[in-house]
């Protein structure tokens, strides 16, 4: 079994957890992630089987889609719907703030989650697996320690209310890996002035992965690995070059590749706004059938080198 298998993810278990009961579930070790869920999220959790987990650090760094439940009027120190009342919030300060969200206009919420928008600095939980000094946050927070998490730079590419009532607010958002969509819910709290956190998530996207390709947990065992995706689907975002039976061989003991060894020519270089070049991006390596044969990067002279290969 070579492939990524998309679960569903319930609420509950960690994303280690799932992981631990596929392995047990299709009998093979070599089962990982491409990004993790809280434990209170659900949905889109890919996971790389077999070979596939070779290509999980190329595909953890897609962008993700979410459908998130925020509470207004309460602010937790987890900024989730698990954590108990952040210190610094009195019984006064939640009157006050529950008085707030009486008041609180969708117009508003509306207006503050636009702000979101685009490229920000945004500040990790203090309950999140962020390194301080080589700990985890969360383990310092738990022993109520100091934490300073630095802010790191985050992109929201779409962002929108969906709905609004009774103090609870449904946001869609799309945002670059590594987001945290408990800031998000907090960081709309302070702006409303309100108070606020994460009282429910649900991942729809990971990169190319979507609810439509994810089963449900339970159904693994009975299914033997159906649903699987195979290699030859994944990574499709990335240019392909055909390669020849002799550079297919070349490929597999990891030597360069030259124009001879291509079946097909291999995508020319295109300026970018980034201002390189598209020649300077990874190439998928195909035979003939189209397996994928492993990643390779363009280099001078016109030759590929094998940079990941799964033959």
């Amino acid at each position: 079994m070579n492939g990524v298998l998309v679960i569903d993810k319930p609420a509950g278990p960690t994303s280690h957890d799932i992981v631990a009961v596929v392995r047990r579930a299709i009998g093979l070790a070599r089962v990982g992630h491409t990004g993790t869920l809280d434990p209170l999220a659900t949905g889109v959790l890919p996971l790389v089987i077999g070979q596939a987990t070779r290509l999980a650090s190329f595909m953890s760094g897609a962008d993700k889609e979410y459908v998130a439940r925020i509470r207004f009027g309460v602010a937790t120190e987890t900024y989730d719907a698990e954590g108990r009342l952040g210190d610094e919030q009195s019984v006064s300060e939640t009157r006050a703030s529950v008085a707030a969200v009486a008041g609180l206009r969708e117009s508003a919420i509306v207006e503050a989650v636009a702000a979101f928008e685009g490229r920000y600095l945004q500040t990790p939980p203090p309950f999140s697996a962020k390194k301080i000094g080589g700990t985890p946050a969360y383990k310092l927070a738990r022993q109520r320690k100091p934490i300073d998490v630095k802010p790191v730079e985050v992109s929201v590419r779409e962002i929108e209310l969906r709905s609004y009532a009774g103090g609870l607010a449904e946001v869609r958002l799309v945002c670059s890996s590594g987001f945290y969509v408990r800031s998000l819910a907090h960081d709309l709290g302070q702006r409303l002035g309100c108070g606020a956190h994460l009282e429910g998530l649900r991942r729809t996207r990971s990169g190319e992965f979507t609810l439509a390709d994810a089963v449900p947990l339970e159904a693994v065992a009975a299914r033997e690995g159906e649903g699987l995706i195979p290699m030859s689907r994944l990574l499709t975002h990335l240019p392909a070059v055909v390669l020849s039976e002799l550079g297919a061989k070349r490929a597999s003991h990891g030597s360069d590749l030259r124009p001879e060894d291509l079946a097909t020519v291999a995508p020319a270089a295109e300026a970018t706004s980034g201002g390189e070049s598209a020649a300077a991006r990874r190439l998928r390596l195909l035979d003939r059938e189209g397996s994928l044969l492993g990643l390779a990067e363009p280099r001078e002279g016109g030759l590929l080198h094998p940079m990941v290969v799964l033959v």
